[in-house]
């Protein structure tokens, strides 16, 4: 490990107190990874920008640093990808290659910042919005994914706060997707804490599926990602409690028959009990939605009224799916890097602004019902008819994307100084109608949402009393 002292002022915020490069305890004997077309797809995004919000660690900060490094050492020798270098060959292939070159890992120093400073600010007119500082608690800002050619793959940061420590981690999206990324965070924790590597959780490096081709991407000659990066955008966290989402739930199954609000008790439950012995006639639900899909039907809805789009223009719900258990045969849940295809519904704005919400849920819910291993299959060939890198953005003003999942294991790590206090997104691959879906910190199916919408769009949200009745925080 390469380490350098940083001088600092004590004006500048944060202060960089050092940076190393930190490399695999062991050599690694890997060959090379080609990139598959879920990995290509990303060379043109932001890397990811993930961390965590911890209480401060029983460890002083002259022993943490070194823990911290001791244990990502040994942890980028399972992991030996994340410490190499992108390559391309002649023949235009994009490769990962495992030579062991390293991560950045940076020490930082914030001490006039404390935690509720970042889970509960009220210095601006906005204090329930995400504080920007958060985007200085990661390396990489703004990094693109095809620039780990010549740069790390993968770099740390660990910021000491008045009263906590965060973790923030910038990795090229090129490499990993989220699965992949949360099994090395949790696997970090656990040598932290010192537990032993569970080889159900070791990840898989195999690249024989449908997902590998022949067929070379082009890329165009500026590397750039697909958005405006300077678009003005209000940032914010709504959370909403499981007892809310079963709420919402149950409305939606409900035929949309429970009317909004719902009755003072709030209690949809016993109102389907209720109306199940009433002698009206009633219609069947032949389908449950889910509960994220009711979430995200009520997402589309809101946010679509908010725009004040034109009623016959066509908006769009994308979602990022994890393909592993869609595709025969299956990849498994350990496989590491990309393993994710975009679902799109579409409708006029008119009716998803202005029909039941169980319209809407069932929209969404037909196309994930559609998208099995067929539909991952045509996807690949019709990218391999015309190979591109995939387009964030929201280009015509009525997409909403929403990313990540609450299905992740993010606050399933423990470095030894407990679970963490938050989960975090730094300013990566943000444009309006971003939407990154996170498991609430008491799990039991509770769901924060890091909504990024333009500051009008985001202000008639806030309006809406349809969308703020379920939202808990």
């Amino acid at each position: 490990m390469l380490c350098a002292k940083m001088s600092y002022s004590s004006s500048a915020f944060p202060s960089v107190v050092s940076k190393c490069t930190v490399v695999p305890h062991r050599n690694s004997t890997m060959g090379d990874l080609k990139l598959s077309i879920s990995d290509l797809n990303m060379l043109l995004s932001h890397y990811i920008q993930k961390g965590c919000l911890f209480t401060t660690p029983s460890l002083p900060s002259s022993a943490l640093i070194p823990h911290l490094k001791n244990a990502l050492s040994q942890t980028l020798s399972l992991f030996p990808p994340l410490a190499g270098r992108l390559k391309t060959d002649a023949d235009g292939y994009v490769y990962i290659t495992c030579n062991d070159t390293g991560v950045d890992f940076i020490h930082v120093t914030a001490a006039d910042i404390s935690v509720a400073d970042l889970l509960s600010p009220s210095s601006s007119s906005s204090s329930s919005d995400v504080p920007p500082i958060f985007k200085q608690l990661f390396p990489f800002h703004h990094k693109i994914s095809y620039t780990a050619h010549s740069s790390p793959i993968m770099a740390f940061q660990v910021t000491d706060l008045a009263d906590g420590i965060f973790l923030g981690c910038a990795v090229c999206h090129a490499v990993t997707d989220g699965a992949s990324f949360w099994n090395f965070f949790n696997t970090f924790a656990g040598i932290s804490r010192g537990a032993t590597t569970s080889p159900s959780t070791l990840p898989d490096f195999r690249r024989e599926s449908i997902l590998n081709s022949n067929v070379v991407l082009r890329l165009p000659e500026e590397i750039k990602v697909t958005f405006n990066v300077e678009e003005p955008f209000r940032e914010r966290i709504f959370s909403f409690s499981r007892e809310s989402i079963q709420e919402l739930k149950a409305t939606v199954n409900n035929n949309g028959l429970t009317s909004f609000p719902p009755p003072e008790n709030g209690d949809a439950v016993e109102l389907m009990a209720k109306m199940s012995n009433d002698t009206q006639p009633k219609t069947v639900t032949t389908t449950e939605i889910s509960s994220f899909q009711s979430l995200c039907a009520l997402v589309w809805r809101c946010v679509t009224k908010a725009r004040n789009i034109e009623g016959s223009k066509t908006t769009t719900f994308r979602m990022a799916v994890n393909v592993r258990q869609r595709l025969e045969p299956k990849l498994g849940d350990c496989y590491f890097g990309n393993a994710i295809q975009s679902i799109a519904t579409c409708a006029e704005a008119a009716d998803v602004a202005s029909k039941e919400l169980r319209w809407c849920a069932e929209q969404l819910n037909k196309s994930v019902k559609a998208f099995d291993s067929a539909t991952v299959h045509r996807n690949v060939e019709n990218w391999e008819r015309q190979p591109k890198c995939f387009e964030l953005g929201n280009h015509d003003g009525a997409t909403v994307q929403m990313g990540s999942s609450p299905r992740f294991p993010m606050y399933d790590n423990d470095f030894g100084w407990g679970r963490p206090l938050a989960v975090r997104s730094g300013g990566a691959n943000k444009f309006d109608g971003k939407m990154s879906a996170f498991p609430g910190r008491n799990g039991g199916g509770a769901v924060d949402l890091e909504m990024v919408l333009a500051p009008d769009t985001m202000a008639r949200l806030e309006s809406d009393s349809e969308f703020m009745f379920y939202v808990s925080g």
